[in-house]
């Protein structure tokens, strides 16, 4: 990691970002991604998708493929396209989450009535998934370690066991936004993405509860898992906007975000959103970072809005998030702000008066 803090010229994306690149300009990879993303001749892509559908279509109404997601706005694009525009006839596969908000839950019910399809949710062992959350907190600073491996394994398992050779993400997320992966219409390598990393050995966790996490062998030769930014235009603020008309709520009536500067994106679960919440000590920016050079890319909004959102909102820490998360592991409050404190990283911040305080704007 980059002992200093370094911004996109162009975006203002953090430099402390895990496989982040600049180039000699200063400009990060996401935004030459963005670049490129502009001349993709989009109906050419789309016929390649149409052309993959038609070879695993069926006529007689079952399972053509698997999507995966959490009833977000993503996940209702990804059946928008699949079933609505193309005519499949998928299982939605899931991760049920640690907790969910009232919105989540609207939006999970939501996600299988509307479009009228089955949906398969796993419920990740409870003990278990309590004690490598604590565990994953306290060693590596990245608590739902357990769910995002299951996220990446356990529906490719399912394809596998059910026969659905094809399986439907949403976004590339490893070269969308800056990490070692290219580009590329099929999944295979996502479970190597910076996103997560197999359990370690010396955690000493029985492996029985590990079994939804292990990545199915021989995936090349038994799936076909695809994503579906490779294939159309991907706009998560877009998304939101368009699923609205089909039933996806935002958190607008429920909660007001503390960190956050929107309210349609990981809104899920309270208790999840320690994780994104945890960059900030670890790299000196968190989700309005990651949020606002995505809309500087994208045209939403100038370099000069981004940089002034990021400083008013990137530090700050959601209590709800926090009391919700602590419920889940059975931390009080002292010892969960004790341990939130270590994790500051000196090269990033100084404290000033007990508190610690970004380098970047002292």
């Amino acid at each position: 990691m980059k002992q200093y803090m370094e911004r996109c010229q162009v975006c203002n994306m953090a430099g402390t970002r895990p496989g982040i690149t600049f180039n000699k300009d200063g400009v990060c990879r996401p935004c030459e991604v963005a670049t490129e993303r502009k001349t993709i001749d989009w109906r050419q892509r789309w016929a390649a998708l149409e052309q993959l559908c038609d070879r695993y279509r069926t006529e007689d109404g079952s399972y053509d493929c698997c999507i995966t997601g959490s009833g977000g706005k993503d996940s209702h694009y990804q059946v928008y396209i699949m079933k609505e525009k193309l005519g499949m006839h998928p299982l939605l596969l899931n991760i049920a989450n640690y907790s969910y908000t009232r919105t989540g839950w609207d939006n999970f019910l939501n996600w299988s009535e509307v479009f009228n399809c089955d949906v398969i949710s796993l419920f990740l062992r409870r003990k278990a998934a309590k004690e490598l959350t604590r565990i994953a907190f306290e060693e590596l600073g990245s608590p739902t370690l357990y769910w995002d491996r299951a996220v990446y394994s356990w529906p490719l398992n399912m394809a596998v066991k059910l026969n659905i050779p094809l399986v439907v993400y949403g976004e590339n997320i490893s070269y969308e936004y800056g990490g070692s992966q290219e580009e590329s219409p099929y999944a295979y390598s996502q479970i190597n993405n910076e996103a997560t990393i197999p359990i370690p050995e010396e955690w000493g966790i029985d492996p029985h509860d590990l079994a939804s996490l292990q990545y199915p062998e021989n995936v090349e030769k038994l799936l076909t898992p695809i994503y579906l930014s490779y294939f159309v235009p991907w706009d998560g603020r877009n998304n939101a906007e368009l699923m609205k008309k089909w039933g996806f709520k935002t958190l607008t009536h429920e909660w007001k975000r503390i960190g956050f500067c929107e309210d349609y994106d990981q809104i899920d679960s309270a208790a999840y959103l320690v994780h994104p919440l945890l960059k900030y000590p670890k790299y000196a920016h968190a989700r309005v970072t990651d949020v606002t050079s995505l809309w500087v890319r994208q045209g939403y909004i100038n370099k000069e809005t981004g940089l002034k959102l990021i400083k008013e909102h990137d530090h700050l820490l959601d209590e709800k998030a926090v009391d919700d998360f602590c419920a889940f592991c059975g931390y009080t409050l002292r010892e969960f702000y004790e341990i939130f404190d270590e994790w500051h990283n000196p090269d990033l911040f100084t404290k000033v008066n007990g508190l610690w305080k970004s380098k970047e704007w002292l």
